[in-house]
């Protein structure tokens, strides 16, 4: 399923208080995904990483209390006390069995040793594919049925439209949209250490906003995504220097245009990207402007970004004149 359909089920389950666990390959986002649900209902958030814990640090350690003369555990001070939240069980069937154990009592009766799951908290699980040749154990069939399950898809269009609202460098925007099969380059048959993910080209913007010499960032990249994608990321980076001047379109002062497909590919990634760093009715007008004698996939293709964005068009009497000139496109 597509991120954009998972947050939205996700979230309603969240509110049911109805277990979840989300499958999907390495580096696709599944963190992230239940991290954006929890910020935006505004509750909290823990992450717990089970594949480096003991059954005890999730059961607690016991005690021995004299006043009852019994042995008693005492719970992780990292478990929630009150409130409402999301408690994210990370990499679950990649935990030691022992340790699933100990999360399957959590999961089934909301309660382990002598702690219990305040009421407000939400339980969801996530971990890789048994096929993905990462290392996970076969998760024990009661404990998946405590579970509402969901496989997780790259979907190239809801990452495009994370990348704006996270502010990823335009470069790579454009060039996933050039080239959207190197957003996910991951093979399980293959021994490769660096391949393309979401969460990789994540560290790409990182590396882009570094000071690495220029001798050093093919490696560099190449170490994030691997060295045939970054040799065309780079590649296609020297795109953006036949561009028009963004800044100029966005303020009226240029009407120039290019039939290179490479290079509008980069345009309308980069001018989307520039008009919400900086937005403004008047730059929204000299864009719609432009687009009208922009090739028609590429005028359409910055609209739907804008929009997707939450970007307001309909507003603009130009607007009317872009919908007019385009309508051929959106029958």
């Amino acid at each position: 399923m597509r991120a954009t359909e998972l947050i939205e089920i996700i979230n309603s389950l969240v509110e049911q208080k109805v277990p979840t666990f989300l499958w999907g390959a390495p580096g696709i986002g599944k963190s992230s995904i239940v991290k954006q649900i929890a910020k935006s209902r505004g509750i909290g958030f823990i992450d717990l990483r089970l594949a480096l814990m003991d059954p005890t640090d999730l059961k607690g350690i016991p005690f021995y209390d004299r006043e009852s003369h019994t042995a008693l555990w005492a719970p992780p001070a990292f478990l929630p006390k009150e409130g409402e939240g999301i408690l994210f069980l990370d990499e679950l069937n990649s935990a030691a069995p022992s340790v699933q154990a100990s999360a399957y009592q959590l999961i089934l009766d909301r309660r382990v040793g002598e702690y219990e799951l305040p009421s407000g908290w939400a339980i969801v699980a996530a971990g890789n594919r048994e096929g993905d040749r990462g290392v996970t154990y076969r998760m024990p069939t009661p404990l998946a049925n405590r579970f509402v399950h969901f496989e997780m898809s790259v979907d190239v269009q809801d990452w495009r439209h994370w990348a704006y609202m996270s502010g990823i460098d335009a470069r790579v925007i454009a060039y996933i949209s050039f080239k959207s099969e190197h957003l996910f380059t991951f093979d399980a048959r293959s021994d490769v250490k660096s391949f393309a993910t979401p969460r990789s080209w994540e560290f790409v913007d990182s590396i882009l906003r570094s000071n690495i010499r220029k001798e050093l960032i093919l490696d560099t990249i190449g170490g994030a995504v691997g060295k045939d994608v970054a040799v065309s990321f780079l590649s296609f980076c020297k795109v953006m220097d036949r561009l028009p001047n963004i800044e100029d379109i966005l303020n009226g002062e240029s009407k120039e245009y290019s039939d290179e497909v490479d290079v509008l590919f980069a345009l309308s990634s980069g001018i989307v990207s520039a008009f919400l760093k900086n937005s403004s009715d008047e730059r929204l007008e000299n864009l719609l402007n432009y687009t009208l004698e922009l090739k028609s996939e590429f005028a359409l293709k910055i609209v739907q970004d804008l929009q997707r964005s939450g970007v307001n068009t309909e507003h603009l009497d130009v607007f009317k004149k872009w919908v007019e000139r385009f309508s051929y496109l959106l029958a």
